[in-house]
């Protein structure tokens, strides 16, 4: 039965409402799409119809929603299942709230950025409700944002640092003589000044990601190592707030199992991201964390996925905050977080820095209850991790090779100098050979004259 068909049992008031339902959905400027537990579509409405270019309502009804929803990424590479949190949050029945990517046209292959979003309904049926809608003046203006925010961070960059080094010079005994009330003051103020600098600093890198001049640099990972070694760097700033940490499982039993632990998983991630990713989690995780509580840090492998989990018996988020924490600048508002300091930033940026992987991040919480934040990435195998490797490692020898030096071929060796010769003089023609001379013969006549 069509979601919005009355049956013979109807009411003449149920049928009215599934006309005024048909009626706002037909017109709206968002697209709206309803599909059933598979993944069929049952419901389109005409903005959704126009964005996909699938036609009509016919064309639609009864084909898989991943036929019409094409979706790549902000630098033009088609996503693929592994790496599209629209078909993570469809097969695992879990909701997705504003993913932008780009949207490409059945007919034209034309493409249009949207916002998109999946509700999973609550008929008991396993409907899903997705929504997406056009964010392309949305998207201009933020870039105008975003150049505004950037540029003033950078300028003030300059200043903040400024201040903050005559502060260090004010506070170093060995530049300055100063009495522990004006020490209690200047300390105050180079704490507001970090804090300040590191707002700064979070704008610049969300304008960057946002308007995409940081990109991920994806290489391969043995992510079980890798995760370990971040984590463990906060261990001693856990220890100093007291707090219980343990990297593998918030269950002891676990640890019996050593296997549990050597795990060998791959995934595919920009190291620098992945970084900043865990950084935020567990300087969060300590933050919110009273003495005495615990931290846990772990990682494995879920099918196609790699999923990493931040773990706390801290303070907890109430439910009317969690949907909206991986927010710019939001911040739950309670008597316990306004103590704590903090920029709002933090989670967007791990928000974008998953999600610009290819990846997913979502809290499970409740208020006085702890959190577990979730962070889903590519999951690649072992053979796929080796041929990548290879494939790296020749690059590297090819790049060692153009910038090394040209050989320097040998001079050849000097050949002593030839003695010197004696200038010779021109050959000198042989006389011409002489003629014996003889006596001129005299005619004797018989007389004994001469004639």
């Amino acid at each position: 039965m069509s979601l919005f068909k009355r049956d013979k049992t109807s009411t003449s008031d149920n049928g009215g409402q599934a006309n005024l339902a048909r009626l706002a959905l037909n017109s709206i400027h968002d697209g709206v799409m309803i599909t059933d537990k598979s993944g069929v579509v049952k419901f389109i409405n005409p903005a959704a119809i126009a964005m996909t270019e699938c036609g009509s309502f016919e064309n639609a009804t009864g084909l898989s929603y991943n036929m019409l929803i094409r979706l790549q990424s902000k630098e033009g590479r088609e996503l693929s299942e592994n790496e599209n949190p629209l078909v993570q949050a469809m097969n695992t029945n879990q909701p997705l709230e504003h993913f932008v990517a780009c949207l490409i046209g059945v007919s034209s292959g034309k493409v249009i950025p949207i916002a998109l979003s999946v509700t999973p309904a609550d008929d008991g049926q396993g409907d899903r409700v997705i929504t997406f809608r056009n964010v392309t003046k949305e998207l201009a203006e933020e870039g105008e944002q975003a150049e505004f925010i950037s540029t003033a961070s950078h300028e003030m960059r300059t200043p903040v640092a400024t201040i903050d080094g005559y502060l260090s010079l004010a506070l170093n005994p060995q530049t300055a003589t100063i009495d522990e009330r004006a020490r209690g003051y200047l300390s105050a103020a180079q704490a507001a000044s970090k804090h300040l600098g590191k707002l700064f600093q979070d704008l610049l890198d969300v304008t960057k990601l946002d308007d995409g001049r940081i990109r991920p640099h994806l290489m391969p990972m043995e992510m079980v190592g890798a995760i370990k070694q971040i984590s463990d760097a906060h261990a001693m700033r856990a220890a100093e707030a007291k707090i219980n940490y343990r990297f593998g499982s918030d269950d002891p039993s676990a640890f019996s199992n050593a296997r549990h632990l050597e795990q060998v998983v791959y995934g595919f991630v920009d190291p620098d991201f992945l970084r900043e990713i865990m950084d935020n989690l567990i300087d969060n995780a300590i933050k919110y964390t009273p003495t005495g509580g615990s931290i846990y840090v772990n990682v494995r492998g879920d099918g196609d996925r790699v999923l990493i989990n931040v773990t706390d018996t801290g303070i907890g988020i109430s439910s009317e905050d969690i949907g909206h924490i991986f927010q710019k600048f939001y911040r739950a508002d309670n008597s316990d977080t306004r103590e704590i300091g903090g920029t709002g930033l933090g989670l967007y940026l791990v928000k974008q820095r998953v999600e610009s992987m290819g990846g997913r991040v979502w809290a499970e919480s409740g208020f006085g209850e702890g959190s577990t934040f979730f962070v889903s990435l590519p999951r690649i195998t072992g053979e796929e991790y080796e041929k990548r490797m290879i494939v790296i490692r020749n690059q590297q020898a090819l790049q060692a090779q153009a910038a090394a030096p040209a050989p320097v071929q040998p001079a050849p060796a000097a050949t002593p100098p030839a003695p010197p010769v004696a200038p010779v003089s021109p050959p000198v023609a042989p006389p011409a050979p002489t003629q014996p001379q003889t006596q001129p013969q005299q005619n004797i006549n018989q007389n004994g004259g001469t004639r």
